[in-house]
């Protein structure tokens, strides 16, 4: 039977990272990422003024930040409902 290891602290993972800093064994190859580009939606100015309303309601940091969100539920939704009628059509 195995025993169930318990997480590292962050301390203890700091511990490990500064004793094995300068070992290049101890590291695999750097990975590398992309910056992802900020995509750009024009609002037109009544609608801009609406989503600033509402981002302050729900105390959002920031507009984007506001935006962002309901985006994000809303593909949620969508998703969900997709995957529903997907269901649907293959139960038939």
């Amino acid at each position: 039977m195995r025993k169930k290891r318990t997480p590292l602290s962050e301390r203890e993972i700091d511990d490990i990272v500064v004793a094995q800093a300068d070992d290049d064994a101890a590291w695999g190859k750097p990975i590398r990422g992309r910056k992802v580009k900020a995509t750009n939606v024009p609002l037109s100015a009544p609608l801009a003024t609406r989503a600033a309303f509402f981002a302050r309601l729900h105390r959002e940091k920031s507009i984007d930040a506001w935006i962002e969100r309901i985006i994000r539920d809303r593909l949620d939704l969508e998703e969900a409902a997709f995957a529903d009628l997907k269901r649907e059509l293959a139960a038939r």
